[in-house]
């Protein structure tokens, strides 16, 4: 009984350091592509460039953009999210592959028992 509250504190304290972990990484996302989003808008102001064209200028938004691709892989596994294997796809793949099995079965059945005879 206590190796099994034991094992349980032990998983507890992995999905803890898990989510701290996804959780750290969103802030540092945040604050960093924050600051070069302002950075860049900043620098066109001083360098006399139309706010509006380096606003949505592909470069202003690229890092935010592809790290984002990284971090929403990173939720995705913190949070046992999996949008293309769920659960319900894994029991039909499980009774599909099962209803193959015993229609192979059921022919060789019928073909009289197989090898040996």
């Amino acid at each position: 009984m206590e190796e099994n509250n034991t094992n349980k504190i032990t998983k507890a304290k992995k999905r803890v350091k898990e989510l701290k972990g996804f959780y750290t990484h969103l802030t540092i996302y945040m604050v960093i592509n924050l600051f070069l989003i302002g950075a860049k808008l900043v620098g066109s102001h001083f360098y006399g460039t139309n706010f509006m064209g380096t606003f949505w200028h592909f470069s202003t938004f690229a890092t935010p953009f592809f790290w984002g691709i990284g971090l929403s892989f990173h939720a995705i596994k913190v949070f046992h999210m999996n949008p293309f294997f769920s659960k319900d796809w894994e029991q039909r793949q499980i009774q599909k592959y099962m209803e193959e099995d015993r229609k192979e079965a059921e022919k060789y059945k019928q073909m009289g028992g197989g090898y040996g005879k």
